[in-house]
């Protein structure tokens, strides 16, 4: 369990930001991938940062990078996300398939890229950032974004089982509303009562370190009481 090696997307602010200092604190090495890697190479020094779209299918030269740099890959942590709020009905194509793109292919892709070193390590994880918007639908000006995520958990399922001879674990970790800046302009709870980025860090760190026979393939949390299947 030494010298393990992570890479994380959406590591420049929120939730992936969180993730990543806590898995530094626990010493291990970090290939961060980010639209403006400059800025993130000045909050995480002692990371490998490239330079990642996920909108330009760069996934496997990133993960050749990481490679190169560290020699292994145990874990892949997807983060990274957008929400655009339109419903269904009024989203344009080219609206969605970005959401898809982001939220969905880019993970996808980061996966297959790294799997050989997850299956190599005997022990391989696969985090991804799913949300409660992939097990309900609280509403039809976020149902858009519902949609993507759905496919993002059954994504994160088809990894699990893809992976499970070889010692791979995917798990999907579903917060409701955290306190980043994709829920700024949430009105009815303030941004303290929210979940904090910290504590969504937490539960990945759990997963990675959850032994084979001991996966958790969901971990929820949320806020408030809300329904949440």
């Amino acid at each position: 369990m030494e010298n393990r090696v992570a890479l994380i997307s959406g590591a420049s602010g929120g939730i992936g930001a969180s993730i990543a200092q806590l898995l530094t604190q626990r010493g291990w090495s970090l290939s961060l991938g980010a639209r403006d890697p400059d800025s993130l190479a000045q909050r995480f020094p002692d990371a490998h940062v490239v330079r990642h779209d996920a909108t330009a299918c760069d996934e496997a030269d990133w993960v050749d990078a990481a490679r190169a740099r560290f020699g292994r890959i145990d874990a892949v942590i997807c983060s990274a996300g957008i929400m655009v709020p339109e419903d269904v009905v009024e989203i344009e194509d080219e609206t969605l398939d970005r959401m898809w793109e982001i939220n969905v292919k880019s993970p996808r892709r980061l996966a297959r890229a790294a799997w050989g070193d997850l299956v190599a390590c005997g022990q391989g994880r696969v985090i991804l950032l799913v949300s409660l918007s992939g097990k309900r639908v609280r509403s039809a000006a976020s149902s858009s974004y519902g949609v993507t995520k759905h496919a993002a958990l059954a994504l994160s399922h088809g990894l699990r089982r893809k992976g499970w001879e070889d010692g791979v674990r995917a798990t999907a970790v579903c917060p409701g509303r955290v306190r980043t800046n994709m829920t700024r302009g949430v009105t009815g709870i303030a941004p303290e009562d929210m979940t904090q980025p910290e504590n969504v860090a937490d539960m990945v760190g759990l997963a990675l370190d959850m032994p084979n026979n001991a996966s958790v393939a969901e971990m929820t949390v949320n806020c408030d009481a809300e329904d949440q299947y």
